[in-house]
Order: structure tokens, then C-alpha cells, then sequence
């Protein structure tokens, strides 16, 4: 087993040294049944300089609380110095006890602001309606009021969060391996890249253990020897490298004049008339270059053209153009 798994870490070793250039599995992919999990929870925000909320709610909260350390009051306590809060908080999969999550806090009702408050410790459930976490900590809004120009906006103060302000109090159960394989999940699901990653472990291994389910999963068979060690394994394939597929996709920004294409998106012949700008491509060309998007901005800019004739023509040229066209 040692000499086998040797020999696989010399072979990635090879296929990195020697130009196999691309992205890690690691990357663009994740293990199914390693997942984040999302947590919530519902607390009081205090010590605001009366600038809490003004209903009754965070009162008989803070009366609740009180009631729960034997302190029995004869009326409630109000004050606006408090503000009733949601709390959330992202558990990635395999933290453990004691381990700690940032935590963002939003107010809830009319508070103004939660600005130097401090959060009450608040349980944080999971879907399953059991607690994962506990948050408490001084709340943070950001840097200091700019005002120097009066074109800054004032800073937002009714949300916030707490570096490492929750403690893991269970861990949630994650499970890779199911009948000895595991699955392989594609962030951007895709065939061809699917095939791909498929190929490539198939490649590295020597041996025919994974399988292109769909386009954005692959099963992986353990091998025998790796039974015992399912943590190597998965490192192994995590640090694999292959060449993913990339969708042709143009994405225009209207409000800001930003357009952002990937790669050597490709045109086909056309002539188009927009305002004071002629617009030919022929015979694959653009003033004598290939005919791509990245060369056709590069000419209308050179002939003074504004980001919103470039969107335009580009808008009005897309039944020529090979790509995605994605307007926001």
C-alpha cells in the first residue's frame, strides 16, 4: 500500500512539473456531503445610547431574561437603550466544538442604530430547529463617519457583525463517503467539464474509479488501498489539475458602462450603423485582426466611442456574436 501510494504522489508530482497546467478539483468543486449550514437566531442588542427601539418587545425580553436569574421586578424595565436583533451565522461543514463563526447582526424593529451595542448571548438554531452555536459580543458598523465630502453617504447602523463571535456548540455530521465512493459537486455544472474531471482522476490513478454522473457531479470509487486512509485520498484528488470548460459569456453592466467577457469571445461577419459609427466585420477580421469582442472594443474606443455605444453595438450585435449575452 505504501509503494502504491508512493508512486501516486510521484505521478501528480510529473503531471504538475511538466505543464499539465490548469485548475485544482479543489477549486471549482466540493465533496458532496461537505457543505456549509446556514444558523439563526433572534437576541437583544444593549448598552445604545438611546438610540434602541421604542416598542415594548425588547422590554419583556429583558424582563424574561431577568425572570430566568430569579430577578423578579414589580414593572418592566423600558428603555430604548436595547434593540431586538436577528443574528446569522454560516457553520462550514467538519468545525467542531469550541470553534468559533463570525456572526452578522441586523436589527429588527425601529432601532436607529446598534452602534457600539453589545450582543446578549443568543442560541443559534439550525433548519432542524436545534442549537448549533451561541453568539454574544461587542457589535461593530464599520469605520468612523466620513465627512469630509458631502457626496459620502452616512454609514449604515442598523446592521453589524462580531468577528468569531459565536462558539460551536454541536457539530453537524458530515458524510463523504457513502458504499465507498464519494461524489465529486461542480460549483458551475457543465458536461464537459464533467467528463473532464472525470478523465483526469482516471488519468492519475491509472484506473477507472470515477465516472461523470451529470454536469455537475462525479462519482469516485475508493480504491483498496486508500480504504484505511480516505483523508489522503481525498487530498490526492483535490490537488489533481485538468483544463475546466469555459462558457463563452459577455456581461454588460447598463448603470456602471462595465463590460466583462471571458476569453477570445468570437464574431461572424455583420455590418452595423449606430449613430456616427460604421461597424464592419468581414472575412473573420476587424481592422485587420481576428474577429473577437475584445477587438472590436478595442476599435470603437480607438475611434472615440463611449462606454454606452460600445454596449449598444454590442446590445444590438448579438445574433452575431458567440456568447452568452447577459444584460444587468
Amino acid at each position: 500500500m505504501r509503494k502504491n501510494l508512493f508512486v501516486t504522489f510521484l505521478l501528480i508530482l510529473i503531471l504538475n512539473i511538466y505543464g499539465f497546467a490548469g485548475v485544482r478539483i479543489k477549486d471549482i468543486s466540493n465533496f458532496r456531503g461537505a457543505r456549509d449550514n446556514q444558523l439563526f437566531g433572534i437576541g437583544l442588542v444593549t448598552g445604545l445610547n438611546g438610540s434602541g427601539d421604542s416598542g415594548n418587545v425588547p422590554s419583556e425580553m429583558i424582563n424574561n431574561m431577568l425572570t430566568n436569574f430569579n430577578i423578579n421586578l414589580t414593572s418592566y424595565v423600558e428603555t430604548k437603550n436595547t434593540a431586538l436583533v436577528m443574528v446569522f451565522a454560516d457553520i462550514p461543514s467538519f468545525y467542531k466544538e469550541g470553534m468559533r463563526l463570525d456572526v452578522t447582526v441586523a436589527a429588527i424593529g425601529d432601532s436607529k442604530s446598534i452602534e457600539n451595542g453589545v450582543l446578549m448571548q443568543t442560541p443559534l438554531y439550525g433548519a432542524d430547529n436545534r442549537v448549533y452555536a451561541v453568539a454574544q459580543g461587542n457589535v461593530l458598523t464599520g469605520g468612523a463617519n466620513v465627512r469630509a465630502s458631502s457626496n459620502l453617504q452616512q454609514k449604515y447602523k442598523v446592521v453589524g457583525y462580531i468577528p468569531q463571535g459565536a462558539i460551536i456548540e454541536r457539530e453537524i455530521p458530515a458524510r463523504i463517503v457513502d458504499e465507498d465512493t464519494v461524489t465529486i459537486n461542480l460549483k458551475q455544472p457543465d458536461f464537459t467539464t464533467s467528463a473532464r474531471v472525470a478523465n483526469a482522476i482516471n488519468s492519475t490513478f491509472s484506473l477507472k474509479i470515477a465516472k461523470a454522473i451529470d454536469p455537475s457531479s462525479i462519482k469516485v470509487e475508493v480504491p483498496k488501498y486508500f480504504e484505511d486512509d480516505i483523508i489522503s485520498f481525498l487530498a490526492l484528488i483535490e490537488e489533481i489539475e485538468f483544463t475546466p470548460d469555459v462558457k463563452a459569456k459577455i456581461v454588460i453592466n447598463e448603470k456602471t458602462g462595465t463590460i466583462v467577457l471571458g476569453g477570445n469571445v468570437e464574431i461572424s461577419d455583420f455590418t452595423l450603423n449606430h449613430g456616427n459609427f460604421s461597424v464592419s466585420v468581414e472575412n473573420g477580421k476587424i481592422s485587420g485582426k481576428p474577429a473577437t469582442v475584445a477587438n472590436l472594443i478595442t476599435a470603437l474606443r480607438a475611434a472615440g466611442a463611449t462606454p454606452q455605444d460600445i454596449i449598444a453595438i454590442i446590445q444590438s450585435a448579438k445574433d452575431y456574436i458567440y456568447a452568452e449575452l447577459v444584460v444587468m
